[in-house]
């Protein structure tokens, strides 16, 4: 017959490891709005020193914020049935397809300018995201 397990040392290490995480760490929104402002501050940061950047700087903070959007796009399409209605969904996949075409675009012809619609909409992302749900209004 199997009892219970012998006390282990190495459970209760990661229990106690699970809990001090959780406690500690911000929760989904909250993370994804911190990442989310990360990438308009690194795209602001580009638009201020333009004059001296370099195709390699500009390349790797594109494609930070692309994979930050992939992640969106790719949950989007992956959780049909998820908790987010099919309206929202939508929309997250198509702001992220006219956020891949806008970086393509940045890529062909660099112009700084074309960074301003990137930051706001990160940052206006981010603003809902930091906002309880329950404070939404409309």
């Amino acid at each position: 017959m199997l009892g219970r397990p012998p006390n282990n040392p190495y459970a209760h290490a990661a229990g106690a490891y699970d809990q001090n995480a959780q406690s500690h760490t911000p929760d989904q929104r909250e993370l994804e709005a911190r990442i989310l402002l990360k990438s308009a501050r690194m795209m602001s940061d580009l638009q201020k020193c333009w004059d001296s950047l370099n195709k390699e700087l500009l390349e790797s903070t594109l494609r930070y914020n692309r994979q930050i959007w992939l992640m969106f796009y790719d949950t989007a399409l992956e959780n049909p049935g998820g908790e987010r209605p099919g309206d929202l969904r939508s929309n997250i996949i198509n702001l992220a397809n006219f956020i891949f075409k806008r970086e393509m675009e940045i890529m062909a012809n660099p112009q700084k300018e074309k960074l301003d619609i990137l930051v706001s909409i990160n940052r206006e992302i981010a603003a809902g995201l930091m906002s309880k749900p329950g404070d939404m209004q409309g």
